[in-house]
């Protein structure tokens, strides 16, 4: 009978963290053994989530990045949740061959719905006709959502992300995968803990005050890793990427208009990417950005103008997509690799007072680009905390409000991620309590058969 294995992903941890703030983690490594994984390009959730799982790269699963154009709809979409995006053989389809009756449970794992897993429990919002938005969770079977709500509370949605995001969604999380294992007993469970991920961007992963958050998120893996190995599951510890410090920022919206390649259009003194009409723009998405060029002959000028720009450290064509697995339909015709210590705004306003209303409001669907911004309030605004609070008094009473905090300076960034690092205590790993499974080192890809064999 297959021991049942507990997969917990632990954002944003690298080797060079493991010591006095992680007792817990560190048992694991001393029970079985801890190696450096070699990331893929891009170094972000989606893309290294899909690789973990499927065992191949972007060019194979299709998961280009965190959100990529979808040029039949002439629209930018990130952060989607269907599995069917994600192509190839996943984990448990796999184990499944070998062992028909096995039941996976995927715990806030990205592509979480519609999958061939069991089990499955994701964010998602509710958003009533009135601009509401309320906290909620979608789960297979359907009714194992309101079932972890009313057992664990209900999902802490705005501690997930955005300015208030903290330890309380982890904890969360570690709670309904507790629960979870305990009254459904799957044979691999899948859990995602992505506290550091918010502190590490905030702060940068040198400020001391991260060393706290260190701990704290230890406490949570900590205390169910003890709980399932105690009922005799393995347990592997994950991460998907290591978070540098982040020193500039490169505005490649910006250039492109500035260029005469991207288009806006105006909507009520406000300025929306018009994709569809643009001769060439970028979804930014940390330190990588997809740039679709419409006309294969803007490409070499556009490729020049990006090779020239600061913060610019390389901008891979087809072949260069191509040598590091991004090769597939939905790449930019271009993308564009970022120096150490830079990433990319989606910014595309000239003029502030023109940028649109979401813009200033923790929005992750509709904004054409990734913000990690959206982890700060606005100091600029006076007495931000009590604006807040008024905005959520009237969204009690059922008045549409609309929650404009978030301030647009990319200085306020300090981590950052998406290029492949170069020092393996500073970039993902992977942990055990099996020691006989033991490696000194393995690339990303390697992880799926990794996880394979310990479901034998």
């Amino acid at each position: 009978m297959t021991r049942p294995l507990v997969v917990v992903l632990v954002v944003g941890l690298t080797r060079s963290m493991l010591g006095k703030n992680t007792p817990n983690l560190n048992r694991v490594a001393q029970d079985g053994f801890v190696a450096p994984v070699d990331p893929i390009l891009p170094a972000v959730t989606c893309s290294a989530q899909s690789t973990i799982l499927t065992g191949t790269l972007p060019q194979s699963h299709g998961i280009v990045a965190n959100g990529w154009y979808f040029r039949d709809l002439s629209e930018i979409w990130l952060w989607r949740q269907s599995n069917r995006l994600v192509g190839g053989e996943k984990l448990w389809e796999a184990a499944k061959k070998r062992q028909p009756d096995l039941r996976c449970a995927k715990m806030f794992w990205w592509y979480n719905m519609y999958s061939t897993a069991d089990i499955s429990v994701t964010p998602r919002p509710i958003y009533p006709a009135d601009g509401r938005k309320i906290p909620s969770a979608y789960s297979e079977p359907p009714e194992l959502a309101d079932e972890l709500q009313r057992q664990c509370g209900t999902f802490p949605l705005f501690n997930f992300w955005g300015p208030t995001a903290g330890i309380q969604s982890s904890e969360w999380i570690a709670r309904a995968s507790r629960r979870v294992f305990d009254e459904r007993r799957p044979e691999l469970t899948l859990v995602y803990l992505p506290h550091l991920d918010y502190c590490l961007q905030r702060l940068g992963p040198n400020d001391p005050q991260v060393a706290p958050e260190i701990r704290s998120v230890d406490g949570v893996a900590g205390e169910l890793i003890d709980h399932v190995r105690g009922q005799g599951a393995d347990v592997v510890v994950l991460s998907e990427y290591g978070i540098e410090n982040a020193t500039g920022v490169v505005r490649i919206n910006q250039r492109l208009r500035e260029a005469g390649l991207l288009r806006v259009q105006e909507t009520l003194g406000w300025e929306l990417l018009d994709a569809g009409a643009s001769r060439a723009f970028a979804v930014a998405d940390h330190q990588i950005a997809h740039v679709y060029v419409r006309d294969p002959s803007d490409l070499g000028r556009v490729r020049e103008l990006l090779s020239k720009e600061p913060g610019i450290e390389r901008v891979l064509d087809e072949s260069g997509k191509r040598d590091v697995g991004l090769d597939h339909p939905r790449s930019g015709e271009l993308v564009a690799v970022a120096e150490p210590g830079h990433w990319f705004a989606y910014y595309y306003w000239l003029d502030e007072s023109r940028a649109p209303d979401f813009a200033r409001t923790v929005d992750i669907h509709r904004k054409p680009g990734y913000d990690p911004v959206e982890l700060f309030l606005d100091p600029q605004k006076p007495l931000v905390k009590g604006r807040v609070l008024w905005t959520l008094a009237k969204k009690t009473i059922g008045l549409r409000y609309l929650m404009d905090v978030i301030p647009l300076d990319p200085s306020l960034v300090r981590g950052t991620h998406g290029r492949i690092t170069t020092d393996p205590d500073e970039g993902p790993l992977v942990m055990s309590t099996r020691s006989d499974q033991a490696f000194d080192r393995c690339h990303m890809t390697d992880l799926k058969r990794f996880l394979l064999d310990h479901l034998d």
